[in-house]
Order: C-alpha cells, then structure tokens, then sequence
C-alpha cells in the first residue's frame, strides 16, 4: 500500500502549534526584569510621563535603550522613535483659573458657575435628565455579557427606566437644582503643574509655524523583529501600549505627593511590550513581522496611535492584528486571579477563541458597562477594519487615574505571568491562522472622528 499521502495528509492537519518554537516558562531572571523594568518607568523621575513634557521623553529613552539592548530592529523615523509634533497654545483665560490638580474649574451641567450670566446660586447645578441609551448598531452577539447575561444596553435601559420617572417627579415639585461634584480627580493629563495642554500639530513642517519654547518633544518608540516566512513576513503583527500618563500636579499640601506614577496605567502594560519582544526575540524568528509599538498621548486622546494610523511603519492593509496590553499590575478575581488576564471585546472576533483553543490563560471582559472595548488604542486600529484588542487585568482599583498609582501595589509575579501568557499569545498570531472579525462587530468610526479616536480611560 502506498501510504505517502496518508503522510502528506497528515502533515496538513497537524496543528499549526506543532510548528511554533515554545516560548520559555516564566523565571526569576524574569521577574527580576519586570520588577527592574517597571520601577523604572513608575520612578518619580520620570515625572509621570505627561505627553510632550521632560520626564516622557526621558522615558522615551529609556524604552528606545531596551529595545537595542533586545536586539529589535528600529521602526520609527529616527532611530526608534517616530516623531509626533506637539506644541502648547497661548493659555486661555479658561486655563488661567486651573484647580491644584492641573484641571478647570467649574464646568458642570447646567454651566457650573455661581450667579453671573447662569442665574445659579454658587455650588448648584440645573438637574439633568438621564440619558436615554441608544440601542447598538452592532449584532446582540457582539456585545459582551456580564455574569447575568445582560449587555451594556440592558443595565443602561434598565437605569434609565428606573430614573426616568424621578426626574419628572422632581420638576413637577419645582426641584431643579443639584450641588456640583467636587473638584479634583485625575489631575494634569501632562499639563505640569497647570495650563494648557500640549496640542499636536497636523504635520511635522507645522513645527516652524511655531516659537521654540512652546515646540514639545513627543514621540512613539517602536522596534520590530522581520518576520521570516516569504509570504507571510509582508504581514504584522502590531503590540502596543501607551507609555504617557498624567504628568505632575502642585501637592495639596506642603512636601505631598506631586507625582502621577501611573505604576498600573500604563507602566505595566508598556513593561509587558517590552518584555513580550525580549522573550520572542530568544524563542526564534516569528513567520509574521512583529512590531513592538510604546504610543504617547493616550490620556490625552489617542495623540501617538492616531498619529502612527496617519503614519504608519508599514501599510494599515499589512497589519493583520493589533494586540495592546494595559494595566496589568495587579489581579483580576473577575479573570480567575493571579496570572490570568481578560481581553477587550472578546465577543467581535476568533482572536480570543483562538488564544484559549491554544490553552492561553484569557477569559471575556465581563464588566460590560465599563465599554474597556472602546477606552484604549486597540480602538483606533478597531475603527480601521484591523482586529485589535486588549489584554487587561484591570480590577477597578481606586488608585486609577490617583496619585497612588505607585509601583509597590504591583504585584510582580502576577503580572510575570500575564506577560509569558501575552508572549505566547503573540507567538500564535504572528505563525498561526489571522483573526477574523465576526459577522456585523467590526467596529465603524462615526465619520465626524474619521481620523481622530476618542481616548478617555
């Protein structure tokens, strides 16, 4: 009997795991690398990377400095660093009443500032009625479910139902007033210490158009590692994060906290970037062509990512899957605990199917109402047809967007773990089959923000 295509047939069949070189097992030299890697990025001296100011490009730097030191091939247009134009505009008289954490004052609904042209008793605001929500344009099977099966859509309607009628209860009794939040939160988004905050120009010949001492230095930092299939090389296999956070604000009181350390958001996840490169370079070279992009301006709007669309390293039609990673420093009980992670809109593509057929510790976000899908990076490649997502064990901590974000909440092993699983993860998409959207949940960008994004975590 002749059994040679018995052989040919049963090496089609065989998995294409079969043919991947392993990705090595988690150690302590590896943990020590993440520790060191993080503690550096979360270091007060990087002044909480606020997008165009010092300490993010002297991050840059740093992040630039480990990719040579891995061996990635440099990506950007100088060196490893893709320059992105900022500027900051003439402060605005708006801008000149900033609030001790680097925001505005005032602002609520209703106008949010006492007497004058609003008629409003100071600290009131008009009441508001509840936002109706509008039922997704996308198919009931790409939106995620919490642990009751409801989507987004269903625990807003339900909100609404309920708050709908005490509205009206309200204004029919003649209350129409609220006292307005208070004041603080989230801080400088980079501004320092108060003002305006860096504004990116449309092109790189507008920076002339500019004084000197308004220009910013921001820059995205990207290294790649070619891939080695004939065919499949011309394809990418994109992993990000955004390396900016809030910058800096003037302490509360006398010798307090000034720094906005982002130890979680994004240290962490930009730490795994760089890790995940490191670990791949050693497994071998990837049949697809790997670039490991670190995006600025995130919290300010997508600035690096938007930028990077606009500009790519390689064609938007070569780059078959986008896979961010943020805000993975601490567990998700949610997610199955230490070492495990979730992934953004789990339910819109085969990525994450794909990722636990190959037994890849990564469950579904099932916090829907949050909308994680929408609040990062992975959005703007989303919006373009490319199947991003990203990888997150984000627990709704209170140190988000806090000044406590420090890196001594971080648990290293954890986040050790999450990275080898995030470096198998890209092993399968840069040699295995390409993600695919499913029917009806890919996402489509308004075409007022075509080219824009909304960031916004």
């Amino acid at each position: 009997m002749n059994f040679r295509p018995l052989v040919l047939l049963a090496l089609f069949a065989a998995p294409l795991t079969a043919q991947l070189k392993p990705v090595p097992a988690p150690s302590a030299a590896d943990r020590a690398s993440v520790e060191r890697l993080e503690r550096s990025l979360a270091h007060d001296s990087m002044e909480g990377r606020g997008t165009g100011m010092p300490g993010s490009t002297k991050a840059a730097r740093f992040l630039a400095s480990e990719m040579a030191k891995i061996g990635l091939t440099a990506a950007g247009d100088s060196g490893f660093f893709q320059k992105v134009p900022m500027y900051v505009p003439l402060p605005r008289p708006a801008d000149t009443s900033a609030n001790a954490a680097g925001g505005r004052r005032g602002g609520g609904a209703g106008g949010g500032r006492a007497g004058g042209a609003t008629g409003l008793p100071a600290g009131f605001r008009l009441v508001t009625a509840p936002r109706a929500p509008t039922a997704s344009t996308e198919a009931v099977a790409c939106l995620p479910k919490d642990g009751r099966g409801r989507t987004a859509y269903d625990i807003q309607k339900a909100a609404y139902d309920s708050l709908l009628p005490i509205y009206q209860r309200r204004l029919a009794a003649g209350d129409t007033l609220d006292p307005l939040p208070a004041q603080g939160g989230r801080g400088g988004g980079g501004r320092g210490a108060g003002g305006p905050a860096p504004t990116r120009l449309p092109s790189l010949a507008d920076l002339d158009t500019v004084p000197l001492e308004r220009r910013r230095n921001a820059v995205n930092v990207i290294g790649m590692i070619p891939g080695s299939d004939p065919v499949l090389k011309n394809e990418v296999v994109l992993v990000l994060s955004h390396y900016d956070h809030l910058g800096m604000r003037a302490p509360a009181t006398p010798g307090g906290d000034s720094v906005y350390n982002g130890a979680d958001d994004d240290a962490a996840g930009t730490v795994a970037v760089i890790e995940v490169a490191r670990l791949l370079k050693k497994a071998g070279s990837p049949k697809r062509t790997l670039v490991f992009a670190n995006m600025t301006g995130e919290e300010v709007g997508l600035i690096g990512t938007n930028w990077f669309i606009a500009h790519p390293v390689f064609p938007l039609t070569q780059i078959v899957a986008g896979f961010e990673i943020e805000m993975i420093g601490r567990p998700d009980s949610l997610a199955g605990g230490p070492g495990k992670a979730w992934l953004t809109g789990y339910e819109r593509s085969t990525m994450g199917d794909m990722l636990k057929q190959y037994g890849i510790a990564i469950v579904p976000d099932i916090r829907p109402t949050q909308s994680f899908f929408t609040r990062s990076d992975n959005i703007g490649l989303a919006r373009r047809g490319i199947v991003a997502h990203t990888l997150s064990t984000f627990n709704l901590h209170t140190d988000y967007h806090q000044l406590s974000d420090d890196v001594d909440k971080v648990d290293f092993n954890h986040m050790t773990g999450v990275i080898h699983s995030a470096a198998e993860a890209v092993r399968h998409l840069a040699d295995g089959p390409k993600p695919e959207w499913h029917d009806g949940c890919s996402p489509q960008a308004p075409a007022s923000a075509a080219g824009r994004g909304r960031g916004g975590k």
